[in-house]
């Protein structure tokens, strides 16, 4: 089941007609764990997500954009809790990544 970071950033990949190939290549791993990054939460982090907007050449913020068709209509209670619960997710995961940074520069 895909999840709805990866439903959008499969969808903005696609009507920008680039093959998932591609991002792999860029991003330095297999088409296949790629892949598995548009269908699973638990392998999208934040410097995941921060090197696929870059070559999709989008901001951060347009994949939590409610204004866009994957989303139900009839269903917008349930479309502010996930895009809520994805959003307080990376930020948590990029507060972790940018503590580890500050340690590492002591």
């Amino acid at each position: 089941m895909m999840n709805i970071i990866g439903t959008r950033i499969k969808k903005i990949r696609e009507e920008k007609g680039i093959k998932q190939e591609y991002i792999a290549h860029e991003m330095e791993i297999s088409q296949g764990n790629y892949s598995r990054l548009e269908k699973d939460d638990s392998r999208l982090n934040v410097p995941k997500l921060q090197k696929i907007v870059k070559i999709l050449n989008i901001s951060f913020s347009s994949l939590f954009d409610e204004g866009n068709s994957f989303y139900s209509e009839n269903n917008e209670e349930q479309k502010r809790f996930v895009i809520n619960k994805e959003y307080i997710q990376s930020l948590k995961e990029e507060i972790i990544f940018l503590r580890k940074m500050l340690e590492n520069k002591k």
